[in-house]
């Protein structure tokens, strides 16, 4: 078996633009990637390309290992975002071939069952007004749904500092929708690399109370010293990690006991083969995954079945049941969240599971977003 063709969709929404790698094979298989970059589409779509031209028409998608390696040493540039997510989207749709090829799940290519049901948490739910009493109503549907697990930045358009009056708002913010979704659900704070380490730390202490789950990205990714004094700061954990790409970028943060929830994004640290290592890493140190997963139907079908073969993998974040819903229509056979217990269930069909439906992608064609964290109004998520 043998990759003949490498071809590309792009799916716009108002905030975000999925690409969509399909690898093609000399016996008719199709396998299928998924990832959303931040901003640069184009600039993944040129990645993509000159990375197929170079080393995957032609080769066996069984090779990985040695994928990986070209990606990462033959082009001999610092592997960076672009380049580990164009390889994260070959890297899942071999898998996808090899799973279908084999007539099995890509699980049991990853070393088989660990767990039956991957536990989800809700993310994009909170798309009103910064208000406490709205934001809490809006909670408390993601707790009808079934969620038991839900995260939020409250603290708008913030950058480096956080102002008295600001910092009131988000607290009123984080205890409305803690009474809203009670003691036994779990709120994640997301940060999103916003602040300064002493106003993480301010920000993170005046939390404490609500008893969220982590604090994510308190400090920019580039920041290991500042993580290190948040850490001094607070007994909330830390989870970090989206932002980063390759292994060692991980060095010192797991030698320096920086942080407790890994949440590299498969997508963007070189798919299955990456992030497979980074969990064995993770794992010498007690550690437990909670990859960053902001894609649609596909790449949220691969880190469901990561999360299935993964030991100490904790939860798994999701979107599209509040943002941008209908992307479960560019797939057959998306991943659902159970109402029930608010977990994926296991997949069982050969590879992924999922197939590209080419017509409805055709339906939303690229939008050129910018998405902007640092604009007000920037979690409505429409176009501005």
């Amino acid at each position: 078996m043998k990759v003949v063709g490498v071809e590309t969709v792009v799916v716009g929404t108002p905030w975000r633009e999925l690409t969509f790698v399909e690898l093609v094979t000399d016996d008719g298989l199709r396998g299928v990637g998924e990832a959303r970059m931040v901003n640069k589409t184009s600039t993944l779509l040129a990645c993509i390309e000159e990375l197929a031209q170079r080393y995957v028409l032609g080769m066996d998608p069984f090779d990985l290992e040695r994928l990986a390696w070209q990606a990462q040493w033959a082009e001999y540039g610092r592997a960076g975002e672009v380049t580990q997510t164009a390889l994260a989207v070959l890297d899942v749709a071999c898998h996808d071939l090899m799973g279908q090829a084999t007539g099995e799940p890509v699980w049991r290519l990853l070393g088989g069952r660990f767990r039956d049901r991957v536990p989800a948490y809700a993310n994009g739910w909170y798309q009103g007004d910064r208000d406490p009493e709205v934001v809490a109503g809006l909670a408390s549907e993601v707790v009808a749904r079934g969620y038991r697990g839900l995260k939020i930045d409250p603290f708008g358009a913030a950058t480096a500092e956080l102002g008295h009056g600001e910092l009131a708002l988000a607290v009123d913010i984080v205890a409305a929708v803690r009474d809203a979704v009670g003691p036994a659900t779990e709120l994640m704070v997301e940060m999103h690399g916003r602040f300064t380490a002493a106003t993480a730390v301010r920000v993170a202490r005046a939390l404490e109370r609500f008893g969220p789950a982590w604090i994510e990205e308190p400090v920019p990714p580039y920041n290991p010293a500042g993580l290190r004094q948040v850490r001094a700061g607070t007994w909330l954990p830390l989870a970090t990690g989206e932002r980063l790409h390759v292994l060692p970028e991980f060095r010192e943060l797991l030698e320096g006991g920086l942080v407790d929830i890994v949440q590299a994004d498969l997508t963007h640290f070189g798919g299955f083969t990456g992030l497979r290592k980074l969990a064995g890493w993770a794992g010498a140190y007690d550690l437990l995954l909670a990859p960053h997963n902001v894609c649609g139907p596909v790449g949220t079908a691969a880190n469901v079945h990561l999360a299935v073969a993964t030991g100490n993998y904790k939860v798994l974040e999701h979107f599209n049941d509040f943002a941008d819903p209908w992307v479960a229509d560019l797939v057959e056979g998306a991943p659902q969240v159970d109402p029930a217990d608010g977990c994926f269930t296991l997949p069982t069909g050969p590879g992924l599971g999922v197939r590209l439906d080419r017509e409805a992608a055709a339906r939303h064609p690229r939008t050129s977003v910018h998405f902007n964290l640092v604009e007000e109004g920037w979690e409505r998520r429409d176009v501005r």
